[in-house]
């Protein structure tokens, strides 16, 4: 075991970060290429792409297929219900051909023609036994038709439902694949951001292919898919004074974006904050994103609603990853005011 996988279990490092600390040596802060940052940066961008649409994809076969065993248990029913029909239906056919068999089956009518007092009445008795016959037949002949069309559906149905439930075993096992896979890549770009916190140094913006951007609105929350944490003015362990701002948790490398048009003012890493980024919006008002693992804007770039500004992370004083949001009065730390009260009277609920 070398000295770096001897360190992680000494430390006690999260399990996975130290896997990728071992595959992924750290180097100098002046030996960090340009290079290494865009490639996991988007390399993370890309995978919670294709998570998602893997994920959409899982989502509509499982429906599918719980769509197919629900239509494939209406057709158990009905067959069951159509064997149920073919058995009343022998019950009764077996009826007439016991009244067949007591009446003396074919001669019996013959003899009672020759000795009836009523030859008439005789043949109207003997016509309606007949057509009751032919009725039995019928429906026999229609419930196994019935039986027979439904069974064939049925074993349709069921096949078709083996097959959407493989299908969807398959893309549940290609979904966890390409999780695996953002999991690493996420650990792999929070150990770099971690050598540029470290160094107080930012290794400079890294693009990201944006394709989509809200409409119709001045102002958005700062990530798109979240779990509210820790807010404003709350007390705690964590925190000399008490919470400047409200905390998103989510995971590495989901994209932060900015709350409304403005221009960035700083970007800078190092500190309590670790990597972040403050903007100053066309109002006056300023925003500031804490604890990221990489951004995607320099300073004095313009930046519209909704706009990537970066990636969640977890570094500075973080227990995990999450956003540290802000709104301030001023660019500096100290000016917070509540960021979901504020964000609330623009129309933003949280």
């Amino acid at each position: 075991m070398g000295h770096r996988q001897r360190d992680c279990h000494r430390r006690l490092f999260r399990p996975l970060l130290c896997a990728v600390l071992v595959a992924f040596p750290l180097l100098p802060a002046s030996a960090a290429s340009a290079n290494d940052g865009p490639n996991v940066s988007v390399q993370v961008a890309q995978l919670l792409e294709e998570v998602s649409k893997a994920t959409a994809t899982y989502e509509r076969g499982l429906q599918a297929s719980v769509a197919e065993r629900a239509r494939l248990d209406q057709l158990q029913w009905q067959l069951a219900d159509r064997r149920r029909e073919m058995r009343k239906m022998h019950d009764k056919l077996g009826a007439v051909a016991r009244a067949q068999y007591r009446s003396g089956g074919n001669l019996a009518p013959t003899l009672e023609l020759m000795f009836a007092s009523d030859p008439d009445e005789l043949l109207r008795g003997q016509r309606m036994y007949a057509k009751a016959t032919m009725t039995v037949n019928l429906l026999l002949e229609e419930a196994k038709e019935a039986e027979h069309l439904t069974s064939v559906a049925e074993k349709k149905a069921r096949d078709a439902w083996y097959r959407l439930d493989a299908r969807t075993a398959e893309l549940a096992q290609i979904k966890r694949g390409i999780e695996t896979k953002l999991d690493a890549a996420r650990w792999s770009l929070q150990a770099q951001a971690d050598r540029s916190a470290a160094s107080g140094q930012c290794s400079g913006s890294v693009p990201l292919p944006q394709t989509e951007f809200p409409e119709g609105s001045a102002w958005v929350t700062p990530v798109e898919r979240y779990t509210l944490s820790a807010g404003f003015d709350s007390a705690g362990t964590r925190w000399a004074n008490r919470h400047t701002g409200q905390d998103f948790a989510v995971g590495i490398g989901s994209p932060v974006r900015s709350i409304g048009a403005g221009r960035v003012v700083s970007v800078s890493c190092g500190g309590g904050f670790g990597m972040q980024i403050v903007v100053q919006h066309n109002d006056g008002w300023y925003s500031q994103y804490a604890h990221l693992a990489s951004v995607t804007v320099d300073q004095g770039d313009r930046v519209r609603t909704g706009q990537w500004l970066g990636q969640a992370g977890t570094t500075g004083n973080s227990t995990g990853p999450h956003l540290h949001f802000e709104v301030r009065l001023t660019p500096d730390f100290g000016s917070a005011v509540d960021p979901v009260t504020w964000l609330r009277n623009r129309g933003v609920w949280l």
